[in-house]
Parts: structure tokens; C-alpha cells; sequence
């Protein structure tokens, strides 16, 4: 018995904030509703065909006179009028009203269905009509499909802009017929099918999703808190995983995790958001299929490309956090399954060509220019590019968690050389980078000229042990410039160099979705837990106000942009990285044993049950007071300094262990 199923992830349309287009996906397909309708749908998208022009528009004759489902505000408009509806993994329902009196009584309950076929290119459209008066009537659907064609886009182009329209195979509308007599107090239902080909079912998709779930959630715990918000923020956080997931057949996994993919655009994979946000949480969900995403990634030319195609196809440019993000991933991978030696040699030839696509500095030949911002996160001001503190802190990382990996696994790499190297970078980041006065790392370019550049990824040189505590403890002080009521921002305001409101991705008044958990559990980590709620409680309206997150969000109020292509992302789950080994302080550990060290808030109560491990149960019951740890229903004793050993380390090398603590 999966511990989720579909309906715990449902949403009521009517809290969503924008973007107000709201797409559902399949697995092999999506497809959106028309904004301000009840029954009307937008485009869709079915590698390889793309329609994102497709739409289907509704209007009804009742006895003769028409309906239309556009309505607009205003005294005496006589449309079909939404209220409401519910979001669901699987499918969206929207509901509305048409009540009007001339001469006589005419009152209809209008409910549509919109579901994308999985296996076959298209949806289905159910529309429900229920008559809430004592007249019977005579209903007609009049279903107005626009004249687009479904476009062939090879997998390999599917990028991160979504397929633009274009003309290619016929669409077809299909139904089970449009009238029907409607008796007093009755009910009628119509299903309309638009698709190319031959369609499935509408119950395709929640078979689908059903084994999805049970699939990637099933080893997960589920969690129960009497803090507002965050038992909703972390249903969430999963959804946005779940909707990134696809089983297409022809893709080069299965699953295939995109990076967005909901309205066609990033349907495409990046290593450094796959790896970078959420490693534990997703090496949970994939179980050994990790280790296809893995070599998807090995497989594709990191050295020149930032993402791969739905067909394994590189894609883009060179992106400077994509070794350490693999690394990550594979590091995670390592906990509970005994690597193959061969791929941690593949893994480091990939992360020694991709660091000699970086050239070293000409100072001391040991920190890298990482580029400009195509090859980092892309601020749209000039400051942080060039030889700068992450991702050089990050190198550094990822050499010695190789180094840890070969020692696990036998790989034989010279891991006295890597740590050495590791060691080096650490030193000279603080050395070359550090401003001891400004208390914030400065980036430098090839003529020398730097900079002081606010960026939230300085607190990422946290996360890899190359911020010594004087550094880090002035790092910190600035902590509070980046915080807003709803978030973080990626630059601070006090930065009036370098921050704007246009482009909150990562040039401030907002964040890239995945930066604010990530900071709260990089402070977790670092022995700041009081610090770390304080940013983590700041994104709870989420949980209630989006069916899955987008891709950036406002840190001074709750949304994000209107405008722009923002729809999902991957990096959605590192909410659920950050509650799951921040706040529990779940840490599953490359040579198979599993440490767990909760933190507890004043705010209150959580539970979380059912998380599988190298075949054990684990439930967690963390209060302000203390915590619990029960493994296989027996509760643990925890070590001096307050960690459980809830399953202990292996035999030798990469694997599970074999028994609990």
C-alpha cells in the first residue's frame, strides 16, 4: 500500500496565485486549461508531437439559446460562470455555474474533466452537466476546435524553450455524442476526445500516476505536523518532483527526470538541478533507476553541454556546477547499492575533462575561471563570473567526495592527489577571495578587475567546508539582507549594484525555487538550526497556494511573475531534501549506514513514518521538547552527541547494511 495516493496531492484551484496556467501531465504527455473557462482547454504537448496552439473551446445551446464559457465580469453576462475546481496529479476538474430566470427557471451544475492521454498523443475532455431545477431542457455541446496541426519535434530538440507551433499531422475531435435531454433534476454526461491517432483511455493516466506514486513515493515517509503549513509545503514539494517525472518509452530513461517539462519547455534534463537541489530525496524515489539517470549523464558531452534531451542528445553550453552536481547524485546513489568501480572512474574522467574545459586562473593555477554567466547562474548584471567562490568551493567538494567513492568501491583513483587539490582550492578561495572588511567573497576577472557581488551563492561555500569560522560567521551577518516574508532573494537588497526586480531568478527580489531550502538546509548543516527555520517557515504559503512549484518565486510577496515561461521545475524538491535531512537530520551515509539527527522547533509537532532503508522501517516524532527514532517499531537509543544510528555501516565498501542500530 503506496503511503500517498492521487488524491493527497489535490489542490483547490482557487488558492492558486500566479502563473494562473495550470497544466497536467501524464507521464508521456500535458496539457493545459484555458485560463477563465470552465470547460476550455489550451495547448498540449506529446513527444515528439507538440500542439501549442491547439484549442478547444465549449459553448452550450440550452433549449436553443446559447451559452458561452468565456464569461467575462459584469452586470448581465450570461456565460457559464467558474467556481472553482481541483487540481489533481492526473487530471483537472473545474466547476461552474449557469442560474438564470426568464420566464421560467433555468439552473445548470457544469463539472469538466481534463485529462492528458498517457501512451497516446492528446486528452480526453469529460463535461458532467446536472440539472438543479424542476424544468427539463434540451442541451446541445457545441465544441469549437481551432484549426492548428500537432508539430513533429525530434527528441533531441526538445530544449528549454517549449516547440514553437507549426503545421504537421491532423488533430481529430471525437465524442460520444452532444445532445441529450436533460429531465428535471437530472444529469448528463459528454466526453469529447482531441487527439492524433488513436486515442487511449482518460484511465490510462491515473493507472499511470497510481503506479508512479506507489513507485517513487513508496519509500519515502509521509508527514503529519501540527505547524501550519509545513505538512502542505512538503505534500507539495513532492508533487513537484512527481510532475517532472516521465515514463515515455522512447526517452533514454525510464523514468526520464526533466527539469520542467509541463508546458513543453525544459523537457529537457540538467545535471546540476537533477544532482544539485535534492540528491537524497530523489536517489530515494528512483531506487537503482538512479543509476540509469546517472549514466545518462556520464553519457553526454558535460565538457560543452549543461543539459541532455529527452533522447540523451547534450544540450546547450558548458555549465560549471554540473560535475560537482553528478557527484552529488552519485554520492547519494552509493548509500544503499554497491557501485560498480568502472563508474566512479567514468565519473571522475568526466569531472577531470569538464574541469579542463575550465582553464585555472594565472595566479596560482589553482582556483578555475568558470566563465562568464552563460557558464554560471546567470545574473544579468556583471560581478559574479569569472574566478569566483562557487563553484570553485564546490570543485573542491566534489574531489574529495571522489576520493571517498574510490576508497568505498576500489575505483584505484589517486585520491592523495585529489585531496591535496581539494585542500588547495579551500585554502586558496579564502586566500585570493576573502574580504575580511566586507566580510563577502569578491569574484575576479582575467584583468583583475573585481567585484563584490551579493549573490546568494556565496552561502553555498558554507555547504562545501571552505569557510573557515571567522569567514563564516561574517558570511552569516549578512544573512538578514536576503531575507523577505515569503523567501529569500538571490541578491540582497542592500546590493544596489546588483539588484533588480525584473529577473528574480538570480538578480534579486526573488530566487531560483530550489535556493531558499537549500539555504535553510545548508544552515541545518552548519550548526544553525534556529537560523534555519527562521528561512524554512518563510516558504510555507507555498504548500497552500501552488499545485506544484515554479521555477523562481518573490521573497517580498507571495507569487511569482505573471509573465515568462515558469511553470515547473525540478528544484521544487529540495523542500523535501530540507525537511527530510535538515530538519529530521536524515542522512544516509555512501558506505550504507543511515545517521539520523532531528532538530526540533518551538513551533511544534511533526511525524514522519515510513521511510524504507536498506530494508528497514523507520518512523521519526520530533516535538519541541526532543525526539524519537523507532527502526522496525523499536525505538533507538541515541549516541552521546545526539545522533541515531538507525542502520548501521556495511560490511566493506558501497551497500546495505544488514542490520539496525
Amino acid at each position: 500500500m503506496p503511503p500517498y495516493a492521487l488524491d493527497d496531492f489535490a489542490f483547490d484551484l482557487r488558492r492558486a496565485v500566479p502563473p494562473a496556467e495550470i497544466w497536467v501531465g501524464s507521464g508521456t504527455g500535458t496539457v493545459s486549461q484555458l485560463a477563465g473557462t470552465v470547460c476550455g482547454v489550451g495547448g498540449w504537448f506529446a513527444p515528439p508531437l507538440a500542439a501549442p496552439d491547439s484549442r478547444l473551446t465549449i459553448s452550450l445551446e440550452v433549449d436553443g439559446q446559447r451559452v458561452v464559457d468565456l464569461a467575462r465580469p459584469g452586470a448581465g453576462n450570461r456565460g457559464l460562470l467558474p467556481a472553482g475546481g481541483t487540481w489533481r496529479p492526473d487530471r483537472i476538474v473545474r466547476r461552474g455555474t449557469y442560474h438564470q430566470y426568464a420566464d421560467s427557471l433555468t439552473s445548470l451544475a457544469v463539472e469538466s474533466t481534463l485529462t492528458p492521454y498517457h501512451g497516446s498523443p492528446g486528452y480526453a475532455l469529460a463535461l458532467q452537466i446536472r440539472n438543479r431545477s424542476g424544468n427539463a431542457h434540451q442541451i446541445t455541446v457545441c465544441p469549437e476546435l481551432a484549426a492548428t496541426e500537432a508539430h513533429q519535434v525530434a527528441l533531441s530538440e526538445w530544449g528549454w524553450v517549449p516547440p514553437a507551433a507549426a503545421r504537421g499531422e491532423q488533430i481529430t475531435l471525437t465524442h460520444s455524442g452532444l445532445t441529450a435531454t436533460l429531465g428535471a433534476q437530472g444529469e448528463v454526461v459528454f466526453t469529447i476526445g482531441v487527439h492524433v491517432g488513436t486515442a487511449s483511455t482518460a484511465d490510462d493516466a491515473g493507472r499511470a500516476w497510481e503506479s508512479r506514486i506507489a513507485q517513487a513515493l513508496g519509500r519515502l515517509p509521509t508527514l503529519t505536523s501540527d505547524i501550519p503549513g509545513l505538512e502542505q509545503y512538503y505534500r507539495r514539494s513532492l508533487a513537484s518532483g512527481l510532475v517532472c517525472w516521465w515514463d515515455h518509452p522512447d526517452f533514454v530513461t525510464q523514468p526520464f527526470i526533466a527539469t520542467s517539462g509541463l508546458d513543453g519547455g525544459a523537457l529537457c534534463s540538467y545535471a546540476w538541478d537533477t544532482g544539485g537541489y535534492a540528491p537524497t530525496v530523489l536517489s530515494l524515489m528512483l531506487g537503482d533507476s538512479v543509476l540509469d539517470i546517472i549514466q545518462s549523464f556520464l553519457d553526454a558531452d558535460l565538457t560543452d553541454r549543461y543539459a541532455i534531451a529527452p533522447d540523451g542528445t547534450g544540450l546547450g553550453v558548458a555549465y560549471a556546477y554540473s560535475g560537482s552536481a553528478l557527484v552529488a547524485l552519485t554520492q547519494a546513489a552509493a548509500a544503499e547499492r554497491q557501485l560498480d568501480p568502472a563508474l566512479i572512474a567514468r565519473l571522475y574522467d568526466v569531472l577531470t575533462a569538464l574541469d579542463k574545459r575550465f582553464q585555472p586562473d594565472d595566479r596560482t593555477g589553482v582556483l578555475r575561471d568558470y566563465g562568464d554567466q552563460s557558464n554560471l547562474l546567470e545574473m544579468r548584471s556583471a560581478g559574479w563570473e569569472h574566478v569566483v567562490a562557487s563553484p570553485n568551493a564546490e570543485q573542491a567538494w566534489a574531489l574529495d567526495a571522489l576520493a571517498d567513492l574510490s576508497d568505498l568501491t576500489g575505483a584505484a583513483l589517486p585520491t592523495t592527489e585529489l585531496r591535496e587539490s581539494a585542500e588547495q582550492i579551500r585554502a586558496e578561495i579564502i586566500d585570493q577571495l576573502w574580504d575580511d572588511d566586507a566580510g563577502w567573497f569578491r569574484s575576479r576577472y582575467p584583468d583583475g578587475h573585481t567585484e563584490l557581488a551579493y549573490s546568494i551563492q556565496a552561502f553555498d561555500v558554507l555547504r562545501t567546508g571552505a569557510c573557515p569560522p571567522p569567514a563564516a560567521a561574517k558570511l552569516l551577518g549578512h544573512l538578514g539582507s536576503f531575507l523577505g516574508e515569503y523567501g529569500v532573494s538571490s541578491v540582497s537588497a542592500e546590493d544596489d549594484l546588483h539588484y533588480e526586480t525584473a529577473d528574480i531568478d538570480w538578480s534579486g527580489a526573488g530566487a531560483y525555487t530550489g535556493e531558499a531550502p537549500q539555504l535553510a538546509l545548508t544552515l541545518w548543516q552548519q550548526g544553525h538550526p534556529e537560523l534555519a527555520w527562521d528561512v524554512l517557515r518563510r516558504l510555507f504559503w507555498m504548500g497552500e497556494h501552488y499545485p506544484y512549484f515554479p521555477q523562481d518565486h518573490y521573497s517580498d510577496k507571495p507569487g511569482a511573475p505573471a509573465s515568462g515561461r515558469r511553470i515547473n521545475i525540478i528544484a521544487g524538491l529540495t523542500g523535501a531534501e530540507a525537511i527530510l535531512t535538515g530538519l529530521a537530520g536524515i542522512h544516509p551515509n555512501p558506505d550504507g549506514s543511515l545517521h539520523i539527527r532531528p532538530q526540533p522547533v518551538a513551533a511544534g509537532n511533526l511525524t514522519l513514518r515510513g521511510l524504507s532503508y536498506s530494508g528497514h522501517t523507520i518512523d521519526i516524532m520530533i516535538s519541541p521538547d526532543g525526539f524519537e527514532v523507532l527502526v522496525d517499531g523499536h525505538a533507538q537509543v541515541p549516541e552521546p552527541d545526539g545522533t541515531v544510528v538507525a542502520v548501521r555501516r556495511a560490511a566493506s565498501g558501497c551497500g546495505p547494511a544488514s542490520s539496525a542500530g
